[in-house]
């Protein structure tokens, strides 16, 4: 529920409120606006009497959040969710733009590839050292001296970096070198997951799984918010269907949706969704037009040799041209992306980009 102050109560009063609510069992979110404070309650209302709350001093109003979701609802916090991680907002005006490899394959490829994603204008280092892959026999990752090369390129470009964690027991060792964490489609609902980085304060973001619906996503982040961690935003991704021409079917209805009902952001994954370069565009254009704060893309000086999803891979040229195209319809819908620079040519002379930013 949501206990509303009046504009002139006192802090005694909103601290009065908030001692009676823990003493409840339950946790309170309090929201310090211009004109009155807002506190909200997170936990098992049943315990807690309304109606002796509402008699409170300096108490105006007391509301029921009606979805099952609290702190994911826009009932309890009606403002977009707005964070920054190292100097990249995120949920703002300005669109985070998300890039790098599928994996982690080596430390100069990373280094070079990181490079070449800041000049063509992502603000945010993505590479996976722990990779969950549908054959056991697949290749895993490079595990903690994948997450030290990711760690490095980013202090080398001055990009935030995110990776995927797996394991509650690896969080720890994964916050030492990650800015972001990354929950996998796989790992929506692995709710022991969910805990752990949820008490890990870091910024998390939570991917939607391939059959979860709107609903079960909403809760399980609400599972991470639970702790406290606010800093939380969402990534749709694409969900299974009965489509094979592409690798899943992003629904781009989601975003507008999750918009409607969470003030949490929500990412665009256009590379598996669809799994294949040649529509990693489109895809995105079109998750920007829905509302989306921001995209992740995967990005390989050559993807046909890359050892995890080559396929659905754009090289840095062809990424540059889609920030480029991407910014237009930002900014068609009032939206920004900060750092985009000039598109590159064909023959990548213009604005002299990174050696890695090769012909398409």
């Amino acid at each position: 529920m949501i206990v509303v102050m009046r504009p002139e109560a006192s802090e005694e009063q909103v601290v009065a409120v908030m001692q009676r609510v823990k003493s409840a069992g339950c946790k309170v979110h309090p929201i310090y606006g211009e004109g009155r404070t807002v506190i909200g309650v997170i936990g098992d209302g049943t315990t807690i009497d309304r109606h002796q709350i509402g008699r409170m001093k300096g108490v105006e109003n007391v509301m029921p959040i009606t979805k099952p979701y609290k702190a994911a609802s826009r009932e309890f916090k009606p403002q977009d969710t707005v964070f920054q991680v190292n100097g990249v907002t995120i949920g703002g005006k300005e669109l985070v733009i998300i890039a790098g490899p599928c994996a982690v394959e080596g430390r100069t490829e990373l280094l070079e590839l990181a490079h070449a994603c800041k000049e063509a204008g992502a603000n945010v280092l993505r590479g996976g050292a722990y990779k969950p892959r549908t054959s056991p026999y697949s290749f895993q990752g490079l595990g903690e001296e994948g997450l030290g090369y990711l760690a490095e390129a980013g202090q080398a470009t001055g990009m935030p970096v995110i990776t995927e964690v797996m394991d509650p027991a690896l969080v720890p060792l994964v916050c030492e070198y990650a800015d972001i964490l990354q929950i996998g489609a796989r790992n929506m609902q692995n709710y022991t997951l969910l805990n752990a980085v949820g008490r890990s304060q870091q910024p998390v973001l939570l991917k939607r799984s391939m059959i979860g619906t709107t609903l079960e996503w909403l809760m399980c982040a609400e599972y991470i918010l639970s702790h406290g961690n606010e800093q939380v935003m969402l990534c749709e991704r694409g969900i299974r269907a009965n489509e094979t021409e592409t690798r899943n079917t992003f629904d781009v209805s989601a975003i507008p949706v999750v918009k409607e009902l969470s003030h949490l952001p929500i990412i665009a994954d256009p590379s598996h969704a669809t799994g294949r370069w040649e529509y990693v565009g489109q895809v995105a254009r079109a998750a920007i037009a829905a509302g989306a704060d921001g995209l992740m893309i995967e990005v390989h000086q050559r993807p046909d040799e890359a050892w995890s999803d080559g396929r659905q891979s754009l090289k840095p040229a062809r990424f540059a041209r889609l920030v480029e195209e991407a910014r237009a319809v930002a900014l068609a819908v009032n939206r920004e992306i900060p750092g985009a620079r000039k598109p590159v040519s064909l023959n990548g002379q213009v604005g002299q980009p990174h050696p890695a930013i090769a012909p398409a």
